[in-house]
Order: structure tokens, then sequence, then C-alpha cells
């Protein structure tokens, strides 16, 4: 079945704020599950390690492209 970590686990793992992990679960970005017996939120591991790798990707492939302006004055 998996390890499944805690909202606040799984807010320090990601280094984000726990609004903002309730916001991504909102977004569909990260769905969370359900405890059936407290009904707190909780994630899969295998999930948050996925999330996780597909955002350092993007953060590469953001940081590749650099724009550069030149500026020439007329002699």
């Amino acid at each position: 079945m998996g390890k499944f970590l805690s909202l606040k686990e799984t807010a320090n793992l990601l280094g984000v704020a726990i609004p903002t992990l309730r916001n991504w679960d909102k977004a569909g970005k990260l769905v969370s599950y359900r405890n059936p017996i407290n009904g707190y939120r909780v994630y899969k591991l295998s999930q948050i390690e996925e999330f996780f790798e597909n955002m350092r990707k993007e953060r590469n492939r953001r940081g590749r492209f650099k724009v550069v302006v030149r500026v020439e004055e007329n002699a």
C-alpha cells in the first residue's frame, strides 16, 4: 500500500507552508488522502517523490533560458 506522511511532514519535506499544501490539494497539483481514523490529510510518499522530481525538472527547465539585452549608443 505504501507509506503515508502527515500534512506537517509533507510540508517539511517539500519546504513549503501547510496552507500551500492545502492550496495544491484544492488545485489538484498534489492530491491528499484522508486518514480513515481521524480524517486528517495524508500524502503518499511515492506521490510526494514524483511531485518533487517534477518540481525540480520544472525549475531546471526555467533556468536554462537567459535573456540578453544589448544597448548601443549611436556614435
